[in-house]
């Protein structure tokens, strides 16, 4: 990778499904490191699920190193109960970054489609075949939840500021 390369993790948080990516950016290039969703079972008390995203999160910081999480930034629609279980996933997830000591971005969707498409009222299947594109896979990655985790980590390699 290199002394100017940087690692991302690209987290498209979740309760039921947490997908993520992780990329290896140096220059303008992209290589695929991982990608795949934690999954956590519907019979499953939620602090249960909590606890087995945390354990998950925490396997792939100490497995993969990455040097910065990039996460979509939380925006409640019309189902406040579900943003609000969201929001506690992606704080379990904040917090296992953390103690990894892996600094944390935020991106909105018009971010993420700005810097993966170059527009920000891009479609997803738009964001996602580009998405797939960029790192010169030969299919969308599944499942969908991955397919945005990369693309948030894309879109972190084309925004960060070289102070890593």
């Amino acid at each position: 990778m290199g002394v100017i390369g940087l690692r991302i993790l690209g987290i498209d948080p979740g309760y039921a499904t947490v997908g993520f990516g992780i990329v290896d950016y140096q220059g303008m290039d992209f290589r695929t490191v991982e990608y795949g969703a934690i999954l956590t079972p519907a019979h499953t008390d939620f602090g249960g699920r909590l606890a087995q995203i945390f354990a998950d999160m925490n396997y792939i910081l100490e497995h993969h190193t990455p040097q910065a999480l990039a996460v979509e930034k939380l925006y409640f629609n019309t189902n406040k109960t579900t943003g609000i279980m969201v929001a506690e996933a992606r704080g379990v997830i904040l917090l296992a970054a953390a103690q990894h000591g892996v600094p944390v971005h935020e991106y909105t969707p018009l971010q993420v489609k700005s810097a993966v498409v170059g527009y920000g009222k891009a479609e997803k299947l738009q964001v996602m075949d580009m998405t797939r594109r960029i790192l010169h896979l030969s299919q969308i990655p599944k499942p969908d939840d991955a397919a945005d985790a990369l693309a948030l980590a894309i879109c972190h390699g084309h925004c960060a500021k070289p102070d890593y």
